[in-house]
């Protein structure tokens, strides 16, 4: 996550380029006006208020006001991506369609403004998040389960209406198998859970909203994005693509941005420079 303080006399946008980091931005004007341009949709807002827009998915943002000042957070999409695949149990593919406004008045958008102020002026100057990376990390991974949870999006009511009832015995008995077997060249048969093949697929559709095939390799790009960021893993990419079953890098590779929002290249990069350089054009 960087925080970034903007203050300016007059209109000013800017859009992302090629090399600007997934982010999800969130704008808390001070004073003038902060907005997003997504097609034919423009939002915006005052002080008091806050405004989010993924960096690739917005036109543009822009501020407004003879005088402006604001503050933004921005905050890896890899920390929404990995949020809401643990809810669902799937990646995030394609578009979020996250809407840019917080309705302040809720308990959830006033919960949500309340954090992203208290991560701000604890990331100020010299502040006491700067010194506290487990706090940060704490903070950051809560921030990214309230706003999949809380403002609306593509998969809201997949969340709404989502059975937390517990899985019957053979869908767990399958689970179990496959996390037991994710760095072997196995198919998934209905045969390790005592059921017929459509029994078990219409098991994982109802419970998981998902197919035994799409579930296990759900299980092991989990198991390689384990690897990618662990400081004392020494694997190369192409290593831990064949270790978890994956056996053409391109396929992993669009597969793992789908379901983190950052190339493997980046994971393993990130894990020994957290902090990437940014790139935006004014």
């Amino acid at each position: 996550m960087t925080l970034s303080e903007m203050a300016c006399n007059g209109a000013w946008h800017l859009s992302a380029t090629s090399g600007t980091p997934e982010w999800l931005t969130i704008m808390v004007p001070r004073d003038g006006i902060c907005g997003v341009t997504r097609g034919q949709s423009t939002t915006t807002a005052l002080p008091g208020q806050l405004l989010l827009g993924r960096t690739h998915e917005m036109d543009r943002f822009f501020v407004r006001g003879p005088r402006h000042r604001s503050e933004k957070l921005h905050l890896n999409w890899s920390v929404i991506s990995q949020a809401l695949g643990e809810l669902l149990e799937a990646p995030l593919s394609g578009s979020l369609d996250l809407s840019p406004q917080v309705d302040q008045y809720s308990s959830s958008g006033i919960l949500l403004k309340n954090l992203v102020e208290t991560i701000i002026s604890g990331m100020r100057e010299d502040g006491v998040l700067l010194h506290s990376p487990i706090a940060m990390t704490n903070l950051i991974q809560t921030l990214g389960h309230l706003v999949v949870q809380s403002i609306p999006h593509r998969y809201s009511r997949r969340l709404d209406t989502r059975s937390f009832l517990p899985a019957p015995r053979h869908i767990r008995r399958a689970i179990d198998f496959m996390c037991a077997n994710i760095s072997k060249p196995i198919t998934i048969s209905a045969q390790a859970a005592n059921v017929s093949v459509r029994t078990l697929e219409n098991g994982l559709r109802t419970f998981k909203e998902t197919t035994p095939a799409i579930y296990l390799r759900n299980l092991r790009l989990r198991a390689a994005r384990q690897d990618l960021l662990d400081p004392s893993n020494r694997l190369s990419i192409k290593e831990i693509c064949l270790k978890w079953g994956f056996f053409h890098a391109g396929r992993f590779s669009a597969m793992y941005k789908s379901a983190y929002g950052e190339a493997p290249q980046e994971a393993k990069r990130r894990r020994s420079y957290p902090f990437a350089d940014s790139g935006m054009e004014s």
